[in-house]
């Protein structure tokens, strides 16, 4: 019998319906003794806690720096709102952007910091 990869078994997996998924489990309990739903469900909590970055994030504006016309420009796009919303978070910081994810919130910052401004991701 051929030797297949982790990539394959996870290929083949994707392909299979849920009632085929339960079988195969029903089969490597037998074969093995082994519940591979038990093994995961007991590998979840430990690489949940090793993963310590929030999935949920809000982007503020600390300072729109000392070119604000490029950063009010930025945030009018990123949030939709009017020009005069827009340069009023320049002004006073705030919230451009709140509950969104770690990824997203990552790409803001990179953009808004390009356009001279400092920005805090919570």
């Amino acid at each position: 019998m051929a030797k297949f990869t982790k990539d394959e078994f996870i290929s083949g997996l994707k392909e299979m319906s849920i009632l085929e998924v339960k079988e195969l489990v029903d089969a490597m309990k037998e074969e093995f003794g082994v519940d591979p739903s038990a093994v995961a469900v007991a590998a979840a909590p430990a690489a949940a806690a090793e993963d310590n970055t929030p999935s949920v994030v809000t982007v503020t504006l600390v300072n729109a720096g000392p070119n604000k016309l490029p950063v009010i420009k930025l945030i009018k796009e990123i949030t939709g709102l009017g020009l005069k919303e827009a340069k009023a978070i320049a002004d006073n910081g705030g919230a451009i952007k709140e509950n969104i994810a770690s990824s997203e919130a990552d790409e803001l910052k990179k953009q808004l910091e390009e356009a001279g401004a400092s920005v805090e991701v919570k």
